[in-house]
């Protein structure tokens, strides 16, 4: 009797945990996307602040108003993109991957793509502007990850697989490179190495694409002089700071002169005519300016946050699954590209144009940023399928996972 008793509860016992891990994930999507939304809250501040004149004028709304007319669109394509299933994307990667080649194509017509300081990066549309190398952060995974998983689920990851799995990426970057832009070159690299990282590709294929892709990467800067100086100019700052870059040296001014509280919002100097991209790039300077040293580690702190509420948000997902790459590739992206605005403005690493995710002043890169959002979080609704192997929800880098890198 009791034996009977206890298997008609099981059920109903198994229904109600399930339902309190679906709640739980709710909330914690919740928290995820309030911490993004406390870093717009702050790239709003900013973009306001650091945008200002030596002479007020009502020329510095317009960078304000701009950036919320960004935001506005860039939101409503954040819930377009957390509505979408992981289906969908998987049978449409190859068409995102078409349209986003035929952007890159188009934007290297001279008289069609804008070419400013000597670069041929953005398409313009009215008042509007694209870059289209900032669309291959999303789309370059999601082509990856589908790629990933049709080969696990048919003819596994031999070595008939590397050309076609390689062979995406070795037509978008050159286009990028071209542009110039070898920032986001190298960001579009790094962004599917992770993904074919993380859904488990073997570990001599990254060995192999290494010993070709270094030599590659010695030729361009040799091809590339001014590359060569920027480093050189990294190195003299820790050297001798007059003959540091000037960004560098007025980022790093920007950021001593706030101390530990700052200036206060709107009271810094240095944006007004001496920090360059004061509201792009170096909007970390202006915080550190203006909400010294407690408001940069405050926002460091929310990206840490931002990152493990990310990572509790796709914990429930199998490793091996379309949502759980996805949605930790755009994750990782989204953490790495904050840091490496960080290092460029803190003088950690040679100077190079990195925007700072949700802060800096809009367009594309605040329109990929809320995407990328959306995308984790359409992830993370994603139910682990019943008969999943209990060993593929384990972590990444389990004895499972490495067996699998090393087959």
């Amino acid at each position: 009797m009791n034996n009977a008793r206890d298997s008609k509860h099981e059920p109903d016992s198994l229904t109600a945990r399930l339902r309190s891990a679906i709640i739980d994930r709710s909330r914690t999507r919740h928290l995820l996307v309030c911490l993004a939304g406390v870093l717009i809250c702050v790239g709003v501040q900013m973009v306001q602040s650091s945008s200002l004149t030596s002479r007020p004028s009502e020329q510095d709304s317009v960078f304000l108003g701009r950036h919320l007319a960004y935001l506005a669109f860039s939101l409503v394509c954040a819930w377009l993109a957390s509505n979408i299933s992981a289906n969908w994307l998987q049978r449409h990667a190859v068409r995102l991957y078409v349209v986003l080649l035929l952007l890159l194509i188009i934007l290297l017509v001279p008289g069609i793509g804008s070419r400013i300081n000597g670069a041929q990066r953005w398409l313009r549309f009215a008042a509007l502007s694209l870059q289209p190398s900032e669309l291959g952060r999303i789309v370059m995974p999601i082509l990856a990850a589908s790629m990933l998983v049709r080969f696990r689920n048919t003819s596994g990851f031999g070595m008939k697989t590397v050309p076609v799995t390689l062979f995406p990426i070795l037509i978008v970057a050159p286009l990028v490179a071209i542009e110039p832009d070898l920032g986001a070159t190298v960001f579009l690299l790094i962004g599917y190495a992770l993904t074919l990282f993380l859904g488990g590709w073997p570990l001599r294929y990254f060995v192999m694409c290494a010993s070709c892709v270094i030599p590659a990467a010695a030729s361009l800067f040799i091809l590339r002089p001014y590359q060569v100086q920027r480093i050189s100019g990294f190195m003299d700052a820790w050297r001798d700071l007059s003959q540091a870059p000037w960004q560098i040296r007025q980022s790093l001014i920007s950021i001593g002169s706030g101390g530990l509280e700052g200036t206060g919002i709107g009271g810094g100097w240095q944006k007004l005519s001496y920090l360059p991209e004061a509201n792009t790039d170096f909007v970390f300077a202006v915080i550190g300016e203006e909400l010294g040293l407690i408001g940069t580690l405050a926002v460091c702190f929310v990206w840490i946050a931002v990152f493990l509420t990310g990572r509790s948000v796709l914990r429930h997902l199998p490793r091996t699954s379309f949502e759980w790459i996805l949605g930790s590739t755009l994750l990782v992206q989204l953490l790495f590209q904050a840091m490496a605005n960080i290092a460029v403005v803190t003088a950690m690493v040679p100077p190079k144009g990195v925007p700072h995710p949700f802060i800096s002043y809009g367009g594309t890169n605040l329109l990929v940023s809320l995407i990328a959002v959306g995308l984790i979080v359409g992830m993370s609704r994603s139910s682990p399928p019943a008969a999943e192997d209990e060993h593929d929800r384990g972590e990444p880098y389990g004895d499972q996972a490495f067996r699998s890198r090393v087959r």
